[in-house]
């Protein structure tokens, strides 16, 4: 990492390194692409709020490029469309199914880890590259999202490429691959808003300390990929906003039909605050507890610690020694810029998911995921190359005792799943560190440190891998029943969906609520309104646009009680204007006269 002196010494990958291996590259990617894709559909639709926006998707056009709810575009998904993109043009390509919603999620994941793999390599050598790709799929959160229909998938993805695309740029001070890391920036935002802004000070502190050019062309470059950041999120912005308001879906979640509003309110500045927010797009009320009291130990929790946390003391320790040892090395030192890079990412990620009092989800650790798992590689190969050195050694050393107690720890909050685990890893961790701390040099022990670090978030991650998740806040690893929070509503019936099945309007069907409103129409294969949006609370339709879609027949029946919020003005409108019939429990209405 620094000079001769120093524990540990930076070396470029050269062409001879970047050949090594290649049955590691392919043994890694073919693994995660098991482990991801095993089994994958028997999670069914996962996220059905976001597989019935697909749906509509699947069969309108204009549903697609919003991220509507219905195919008659009444009302978006809470969150921007681009994450319904994809498995969209799958779903138009090979037909809408379970498996054509969540295999891109899956080829997402393998993808991440692929670029994961290349970033760290580029920059500290295969070996590292290989660390880091592996950590990143089996990180038990990764698992999760990566089987499942949630934004955070692509997002992820996304990030990985913007970083590997700053890590080319700082190789030869190249502003076209920092605007391409600025337009992954901008689709990230398109994505899930703020969030993807989160590693955009790592990037730009890193081209801007260690580029090899002048301090102006560094300035101008930086600037050149904020434009490019800009325009890549800038045009759909512009879109929604010069698009007639009545001829488009409402935007959810916002308080003015305004993706803008939208990113500074409920899915950005809301979530970090706290405060009532929107009622319509989430819960309202600041933070729920999902993740756990805001606070610098949040990310060791309940919550987020057996997502994301097997790593994280391991890479904090190797981030600290790391940026020490090469303190006194060359501006344009690519180890410490790599430190920079995945640090950086790790740290801010960290903290403002920490210090969060808003809404937040265990799931969204996923991309904290592979900054962990690129500074715990690149940490712990360079400190093992200069491990001849005590201060190297020690370090190390501590670093793998640190994760077989910490792994212990989070197995032991699941003290019924493989109890015998934990002790195995604890005691083989401790061992090969006290043996690394007096100075052995086998190689056998940079194996056995790899495969006690990683050994319980593997399982963990395996067992995640083998259940299939439902709801809205799907949890990983060994989940029992009961366990998993669920915010679905009651399950549809038979009886109900063959009704909306027959029907031929534009709508078969309105309800409350737009996990209710996906529910039937994944079940039948019909567009529905969810009213009010996701949670209800959402002013669209109005009740007089209501009012009109049942007056042109374009609405065939109203499904009360499905969803979150009862007593709106269209559900009384409805009561007080058509007939009810049960059917299997459910209350129906006929609006067609």
């Amino acid at each position: 990492m620094i000079a001769t002196a120093s524990p540990v010494t930076a070396v470029a990958p050269t062409a001879a390194v970047r050949r090594q291996r290649p049955w590691g590259l392919a043994l890694l990617l073919v693994g995660t692409a098991v482990l991801y894709l095993w089994n994958l559909t028997a999670t069914g639709w996962g996220n059905s709020y976001y597989a019935g926006a697909v749906q509509a998707g699947s069969q309108s056009w204009e549903a697609w490029l919003f991220g509507a709810t219905d195919a008659g575009g009444v009302i978006t998904v809470d969150k921007p469309p681009a994450a319904m993109w994809v498995p969209g043009l799958f779903a138009r390509v090979f037909g809408f199914s379970s498996w054509t919603v969540l295999v891109p999620q899956a080829l997402m994941g393998v993808g991440a880890v692929w670029l994961l793999y290349a970033a760290v390599r580029g920059t500290s050598g295969t070996t590292a590259g290989l660390l880091a790709g592996a950590g990143l799929a089996l990180t038990p959160v990764a698992a999760l999202m990566f089987r499942y229909d949630q934004p955070d998938a692509l997002l992820t993805l996304l990030l990985v490429a913007g970083a590997y695309c700053t890590v080319r740029a700082v190789e030869k001070a190249s502003p076209a691959w920092l605007v391409l890391a600025g337009a992954t920036v901008g689709f990230a935002f398109l994505t899930k808003m703020l969030q993807g802004f989160l590693t955009l000070p790592a990037l730009a502190l890193v081209y801007l300390l260690a580029a090899p050019t002048s301090l102006g062309r560094r300035l101008w470059h930086l600037a050149l990929g904020l434009v490019s950041v800009v325009v890549s999120m800038g045009w759909y912005i512009a879109l929604v906003a010069l698009w007639p308001a009545g001829t488009r879906p409402y935007i959810a979640g916002s308080t003015d039909d305004s993706v803008l509003e939208l990113a500074l309110g409920y899915n950005g500045l809301g979530r970090i605050f706290g405060g009532d927010g929107n009622p319509g797009g989430g819960m309202g009320g600041g933070n729920i507890g999902f993740g756990g009291a805001s606070g610098p130990g949040r990310m060791f929790g309940s919550a987020f610690g057996v997502e994301v946390s097997w790593l994280l003391p391991a890479a904090l320790i190797g981030l600290v020694a790391g940026l020490w040892f090469t303190r006194r090395a060359p501006r344009t030192d690519r180890t410490r810029a790599a430190l920079l890079l995945w640090g950086g990412w790790t740290v801010v990620t960290a903290v403002v998911f920490s210090l969060m009092s808003g809404i937040i989800h265990p799931y969204y650790a996923v991309a904290l995921a592979p900054g962990v798992a690129a500074v715990a590689a690149i940490a712990g190969r360079e400190l093992w190359r200069g491990r001849a050195h005590p201060p190297a050694r020690f370090v190390l050393a501590g670093m793998v005792a640190v994760t077989g107690v910490w792994t212990f720890i989070l197995l032991d909050r699941s003290p019924e799943w493989l109890p015998w685990l934990r002790w195995v890893i604890v005691v083989a961790s401790v061992v090969v560190a006290a043996v690394l701390a007096v100075g052995v040099r086998a190689r056998v022990l940079g194996v056995a440190a790899v495969v006690t670090a990683l050994l319980g978030s593997g399982a963990f991650t395996v067992a995640t891998a083998a259940e299939a998740h439902s709801g809205s806040i799907p949890l990983s690893g060994p989940v029992a029943d009961g366990q998993q929070f669920d915010m679905d509503g009651p399950p549809v019936s038979s009886s109900v969906a063959g009704l909306l099945a027959a029907t031929g309007t534009t709508w078969a069907a309105a309800t409350t609520g737009g996990t209710a409103a996906a529910d039937l129409a994944l079940a039948s294969g019909k567009s529905v309104i969810a009213i009010g949006g996701w949670n209800g609370g959402d002013p669209a339709p109005t009740l007089a646009e209501f009012q009109r879609y049942v007056e042109d027949g374009e609405i065939s029946y109203y499904i009360s009680g499905m969803g979150p919020r009862g007593g709106s003005d269209i559900d009384e409108w409805v009561s007080d204007t058509f007939e009810s019939q049960e059917v299997d429990g459910q209350t129906v209405y006929d609006l067609r006269g």
